[in-house]
C-alpha cells in the first residue's frame, strides 16, 4: 500500500480534490492543500494539513463541521455505529458493549442541546472512545463559551482529518 502523500501526489487534480474533501469538508482547506502538492512525505502532508486548517476562518470550520452527522441524532443508527466497531481492540470493544440505551439517549439529547447552544454538531475525535466517554466529553464541553468551544471543536476536527488522511488508499 502506498503512503498517503504518494496517493495524493499520484492523483489528478480532480481525484485529489475528491480524496481531500472526504478528509475535510472545508472547500478552502481542500484548495489550500491542492496548492501545496506534491507532498515530499506523509509527515509533510500532515504538517501541511494542520497549517492550512489553522489558517482558516470560522466560516470554513463551520463548513467542515457540517459534513459530520450529529452524534445520536437517530438512536438506532448510533447503536449501529458502535456495533460496527466490533473489530477494534478488546478495550474498545468493552466500551462498545457498555453503550446502553440511557447513554445513547443522553448522547442524542446532549447533541441537540449542544447544537442549540453553539449552532453546529458536537465534534469529538471518537476513535477509541466509548459512548460513555463521548457523553462525558459532551457534558463537560456544554458550559464552554462559544469562542472556546469553536477552538476545541476545530482541534477535534483537526485530529479527525489527520486520521482520515492516514487512511487514504491507492484507490480512493
Amino acid at each position: 500500500m502506498a503512503e498517503p502523500h504518494a496517493v495524493l501526489n499520484a492523483l489528478d487534480t480532480r481525484g485529489a480534490f475528491q480524496a481531500l474533501q472526504r478528509c475535510c469538508g472545508s472547500h478552502r482547506w481542500v484548495e489550500g492543500m491542492l496548492r501545496l502538492r506534491p507532498f515530499a512525505s506523509t509527515s509533510t502532508l500532515m504538517e501541511s494539513a494542520d497549517t492550512v486548517w489553522r489558517g482558516l476562518a470560522r466560516a470554513d470550520y463551520l463548513e467542515a463541521f457540517a459534513h459530520h452527522p450529529a452524534i445520536g441524532a437517530d438512536v438506532a443508527k448510533l447503536r449501529e455505529k458502535f456495533a460496527s466497531t466490533a473489530g477494534w481492540s478488546s478495550q474498545e470493544q468493552a466500551g462498545v458493549q457498555s453503550a446502553n440505551e440511557d447513554t445513547l439517549l443522553a448522547l442524542r439529547d446532549g447533541n441537540v442541546e449542544y447544537r442549540d447552544k453553539f449552532g453546529y454538531v458536537f465534534l469529538v475525535c471518537a476513535t477509541g472512545k466509548s459512548a460513555d466517554e463521548m457523553l462525558a466529553l459532551l457534558q463537560a464541553r456544554l458550559p464552554n463559551a462559544a469562542d472556546d468551544e469553536l477552538r476545541i471543536a476545530a482541534a477535534e476536527h483537526e485530529k479527525i482529518t489527520r486520521i482520515r488522511l492516514a487512511k487514504l488508499e491507492d484507490k480512493p
